[in-house]
């Protein structure tokens, strides 16, 4: 028993999912753990049906209409057939998987990189490169908010309760807003270099953060006090991501592996090797499966277009 607790990942593979014509910028899976769905710089979106423990042919759908990258999507986490995607077109498209049509859609004022849902389904928060916020109302897809920030914002979130709003700067700080005011609540200097990811903890205690100095901060998000980091990686973090009991973090960046770290412990677990820079991990919100994807080129050195899931009993 003991064995199984300190290597609990120990014999577990990755599955490759090809598809996509180039870089896979975005992974994300629906809220009832049975599709992901993948965004690229080939300007698509793709649907997957994944069977945890089956190993039948997946079949995939291509959501087309943007006519630039799709650098970040999200699903409606109400919603199992909703996802949004967000995109350099300067729009941000609401589909439906079920007839893989754009239900919605919003021209925005610039480029869209990051995109998340308030956990109630209600707003979608989106990040452009003019480091301008943006807030749609879901059911209009009519704009509530809107303000540009006078330093680099990079990936946002609201807490499990919606009242709390946080911007991962460039200036190393995460900035705690009230939510809906955007009122000010609190600066917390969290790294010496630019903080570009953030994750919330499904069961609510904690929130992480990925920065440039290579580091992975965790905090007590009731006091908003730091209480440990993960020290494993030697590059700036991309991304990171809890699993669904809160009991393990993965987290990526340029180094040739992705590290899957306990939580309370701080002690990596399990190392799972790449062969390129990752842009997005994200673990199955029922299960112990991570997806990720990276720059992966084929011996030409053209994108590979592809992103992979490790979690599975066999190859």
């Amino acid at each position: 028993m003991a064995e199984t607790q300190t290597l609990p990942f120990k014999n577990l593979h990755s599955r490759e999912y090809q598809g996509h014509k180039k870089k896979v910028h975005s992974v994300a899976w629906n809220c009832t753990g049975t599709k992901l769905a993948s965004g690229s710089v080939d300007q698509t979106a793709r649907v997957w049906h994944i069977e945890p423990h089956g190993h039948s042919k997946v079949k995939d759908l291509e959501l087309k209409g943007h006519s630039d990258s799709v650098d970040q999507l999200c699903w409606d986490p109400k919603h199992a057939d909703l996802v949004a995607t967000a995109s350099g077109d300067k729009t941000v498209r609401l589909w439906d998987v079920r007839s893989g049509k754009c239900s919605q859609q919003a021209e925005l004022s610039g480029e869209n990189i990051n995109i998340t849902y308030k956990p109630d389904g209600t707003h979608v928060a989106v990040g452009n490169r003019d480091d301008e916020l943006t807030i749609l109302d879901v059911r209009k897809f009519k704009l509530i908010h809107k303000r540009k920030f006078n330093y680099e914002v990079n990936e946002i979130a609201w807490n499990m309760t919606g009242d709390m709003f946080f911007l991962t700067t460039g200036n190393g700080t995460v900035e705690v807003l009230a939510y809906p005011s955007l009122k000010a609540v609190d600066t917390l200097t969290a790294h010496t270099a630019g903080c570009y990811c953030i994750a919330i903890d499904p069961l609510g205690r904690y929130f992480a953060v990925g920065s440039a100095d290579s580091l992975v901060s965790l905090w007590n998000i009731s006091e908003m006090l730091c209480v440990r980091t993960f020290t494993k990686l030697e590059w700036p973090v991309r991304t990171i991501s809890f699993n669904h009991t809160g009991e393990y973090i993965a987290s990526a960046s340029e180094d040739l592996f992705i590290d899957i770290s306990n939580v309370e412990t701080g002690r990596s677990v399990h190392q799972i090797p790449c062969r390129a820079a990752m842009n997005s991990v994200e673990w199955n919100p029922k299960f112990n499966l991570l997806a990720y994807a990276g720059d992966d080129k084929n011996k030409y050195q053209a994108d590979e277009g592809v992103f992979r899931i490790f979690g599975f009993d066999n190859a």
